[in-house]
């Protein structure tokens, strides 16, 4: 996500930071070099140009503090001023007085609003929440269909009826049946149209004027960049929305959207998509993603991906395990698979600091999966214990993965030099960084991933 606008903005900093001291010429050329690389990102020009006299007069009017670089101090700017742009703060969901709350999605056709109110049920019943999803969508073919896989597959209550073409009357019917429940929070999936029009809008203030929604969120497709900020302007025009998320974020490399939507709209984006999977739904946070964006990382998010991946008890077993001498390859095996729920490994290492430019991982995603392959095709004997792996069952096992023996001995291999490491570091000792310590992968820039 972002990755273009993060690189350009990486590159500008080494300029900077090879600066003895900052003066309003070379200051002047870096922002310089922001502008076109925020306009490059499809930002919007206003808010590009309020954002450059932002930090020029923050820059040229500040003097250095003491023990800090000055490059460091001019990053520092840019780092405020990105969190800014980008909303300040996390903007959670307002939670109503008496239950249920109800959030109404809007947008238009395909932006993701039945994915989203799936996804958005999901967090909120992990949350320790009762939704209840309304399917309002009375148009798209299917639609209804959607949403009642969806919840079924999350296990979330879901309110159908296929046989009622009124929307209005849908929501009605639905927000009593919540309230007889009490069900704590009601996600009403509405229609959408392939643009804005007039229908459409009568319909969704019906809607609203019905159920009294706590929150109205503007689903809206990432990639379709400044188009979505005119979008969320005319919605919030009409409707007066509560907050915007934007959808299939992974994939937006220039995200002028994400960077544009609070100055030009007013209104917090609040949640992001960032994968297909149900679980792909995080809250947005300025502060951590203007840190990935300058490539300072994001170490808070990469905790939280970890304990929502990671099964404490696994963990302490595993720490155990270490301390014994016990890990075997079915434990090696648990702990990749662990790494692949937390997503691509680009997005887990970029928000380790210092890794922004970490080169092509596309070998070390092949590596991976070969290795899980491998360990894989093995009985649950051969995993605890890889020494009775001889000739026969190492041809076996390379058939099994479609790998070559050679790929089953290196792994075999690795494990042991791993073993060794871990026997190591668990003894208290420091281990000797010379010769016969593992080789990691790397990328293409030289950086070991792990």
């Amino acid at each position: 996500m972002l990755e273009n606008l993060g690189n350009r903005f990486q590159s500008i900093f080494k300029k900077v930071r090879g600066q003895s001291k900052l003066t309003e010429s070379n200051i002047k050329e870096a922002l310089k070099e922001v502008k076109m690389s925020l306009l490059e990102a499809d930002v919007n020009y206003k808010v590009v140009k309020d954002f450059i006299n932002k930090i020029q007069e923050k820059a040229i009017g500040t003097e250095v503090l003491i023990g800090v670089n000055p490059g460091q101090q001019f990053i520092k700017i840019v780092n405020d001023e990105l969190v800014e742009l980008l909303g300040g703060t996390n903007s959670r969901l307002t939670k109503g007085v008496k239950n249920p709350t109800v959030i109404m999605l809007a947008g238009l056709q395909g932006a993701g609003k039945t994915t989203f109110a799936a996804k958005l049920a999901n967090k909120l019943k992990k949350d320790g929440e009762r939704p209840y999803l309304v399917a309002a969508d009375v148009y798209r073919p299917a639609a209804m269909k959607q949403l009642e896989v969806l919840a079924n597959q999350i296990k979330v209550p879901a309110y159908i009826d296929e046989t009622n073409r009124d929307a209005v009357d849908i929501c009605r019917r639905a927000w009593a049946n919540a309230k007889t429940q009490d069900y704590t929070y009601m996600i009403i999936d509405t229609a959408g149209r392939l643009h804005v029009d007039e229908a459409l809008m009568d319909e969704l203030a019906d809607i609203k004027k019905t159920v009294r929604p706590q929150e109205i969120l503007l689903v809206v497709d990432a990639m379709i960049g400044q188009d979505a900020v005119n979008l969320a302007k005319n919605f919030n025009d009409k409707l007066s929305i509560d907050g915007v998320i934007l959808t299939k974020f992974d994939g937006d490399t220039r995200g002028g959207a994400a960077l544009s939507i609070k100055s030009v709209v007013g209104k917090p984006i609040k949640f992001v998509g960032v994968g297909e999977k149900i679980e792909d739904l995080e809250l947005f946070h300025p502060e951590r993603l203007a840190s990935r964006i300058l490539g300072m990382g994001d170490v808070v998010s990469l905790v939280e991906k970890a304990q929502e991946s990671i099964n404490a008890d696994d963990m302490k077993s595993l720490e155990e395990k270490i301390k014994t001498q016990k890990f075997d390859l079915e434990d090696f095996l648990k702990q990749l698979q662990a790494i692949k729920r937390m997503g691509p490994l680009g997005s887990i290492l970029k928000m380790i600091p210092g890794m922004g430019d970490i080169g092509d991982l596309a070998p070390a995603e092949k590596e991976m999966k070969k290795v899980e392959a491998i360990i894989q095709s093995m009985t649950k004997l051969e995993r605890k214990k890889p020494e009775i792996l001889k000739a026969e069952r190492k041809l076996r096992i390379a058939k099994g993965s479609g790998t070559d023996v050679s790929d089953v001995n290196k792994l075999l291999k690795q494990f042991e030099q791993m073993k060794g490491m871990m026997k190591i570091f668990s003894s208290g000792k420091m281990p000797n960084f010379g010769a016969g310590f593992p080789k990691m992968p790397m990328g293409r820039n030289g950086k070991r991933f792990f």
